[in-house]
């Protein structure tokens, strides 16, 4: 074989190999993905709250005079008794107040006596011409005025004795000390807190709630609380108080849950917890395959007409175990790239196939 037949077999060999790789660039494979048509649902985030059981009605309890702190016979925890002493002030001043009164009494009631000693010798003198109609009225006069500051003096003897029997702090009714603010020695004013009282009676599981949770009205379903320790121990209950101001301090509002039979385990500053769902709102949930970012936002590829690829900026309300919610961003019935869209770019053309299928390109 000569060299120039040779070099045309050569040629003709690299215009076969060309024209190869010309049909091969002019028909690609278009790039498999997952993808999944979505549906809207109305997710409902599911919320466990932790709080502590209080009484229904708790007060402060103060003395209604001031005065030094001489003795205290009960502490915190401790179970109480209606009208039971529970700390004393030293009486001496108060008890001055009331001798000095007694003493006043006294001297009206003499004063009286003596002026109505007078009033009648003026009556029985005077219908026999001894005496004048003006001495008469003047002994009728000093009378009622004794009378009337006899009654004044037994009204101050009276305030006397109950300001004296403020020195004796009672409890106003059954309950619980959960609080003490004075000790023995202390001088205190006047409706000053000294102990806090929680009565018996009904119970609530006090929560602290995130505003946002409470968009909707609370159910008249029932809540079940339960003991944090022993989540056995458990009661019913239902939603009686909203706050209807948010703390300053921690952005909640104090949420109040009464109880039904409760059981002898939940006792008062029990910590307990309660299951509830946030108010749900149509969102969708995708796989966490799914989403990208455009920048600085998160994303995913959505496949439109002539089954090409576009990237849509998506908000994502929470973040779940291997899915996201997507809140806006995406419609019910769009078609949306969960695996294989990592080489995509807007504009593609792919290739489509049921995620739930599998057979998409990793």
């Amino acid at each position: 074989m000569t060299l120039r037949r040779l070099l045309s077999v050569v040629c003709l060999g690299l215009l076969f190999m060309l024209s190869g790789c010309e049909r091969e660039v002019s028909s690609p494979e278009l790039p498999r993905v997952g993808v999944l048509q979505v549906q809207p649902t109305d997710f409902a985030a599911r919320v466990t709250l932790t709080g502590d059981v209080q009484a229904r009605v708790q007060t402060d309890l103060s003395f209604r005079v001031g005065g030094k702190i001489i003795s205290r016979s009960v502490d915190v925890g401790d179970h109480v008794k209606a009208n039971q002493v529970l700390a004393r002030l030293d009486p001496k001043d108060l008890q001055n107040n009331v001798d000095s009164a007694k003493a006043e009494v006294f001297a009206a009631q003499a004063r009286v006596t003596q002026t109505a000693a007078a009033f009648v010798r003026q009556q029985k003198l005077l219908p026999k011409g001894y005496t004048s109609q003006s001495e008469y009225d003047s002994a009728e006069a000093a009378l009622r005025s004794n009378q009337s500051a006899l009654k004044a003096a037994q009204a101050q003897l009276a305030n006397a004795r109950e300001q004296l029997s403020y020195t004796a702090l009672v409890s106003e009714a059954d309950g619980v000390i959960t609080e003490r603010q004075a000790e023995v020695g202390q001088v205190v004013q006047a409706t000053m807190p000294i102990f806090g009282l929680a009565r018996d009676g009904d119970r609530d599981a006090v929560f602290n709630v995130y505003e946002s949770l409470l968009v909707a009205p609370p159910s008249d379903a029932g809540v079940v609380v339960s003991l944090l320790d022993d989540p056995k121990v458990q009661a019913q209950g239902f939603v009686r108080e909203i706050t209807p101001t948010v703390s300053a301090q921690s952005g909640t509002v104090q949420v109040k849950v009464a109880l039904r039979n409760v059981p002898p385990g939940m006792q008062l500053g029990s910590p307990v917890t309660a299951t509830a769902n946030a108010q749900g709102r149509p969102s969708i949930e995708l796989p966490w395959a799914a989403l990208t970012k455009a920048l600085h936002e998160p994303a995913v590829w959505v496949v439109g007409e002539g089954d090409k690829v576009e990237l849509r900026k998506v908000q994502v309300t929470r973040y779940l175990t291997g899915k996201v919610v997507v809140a806006q961003g995406i419609k019910g019935g769009e078609t949306v790239v969960v695996s294989g869209g990592q080489l995509l770019h807007p504009g593609m053309q792919v290739e489509k196939v049921d995620a739930q299928d599998g057979g998409a390109a990793p």
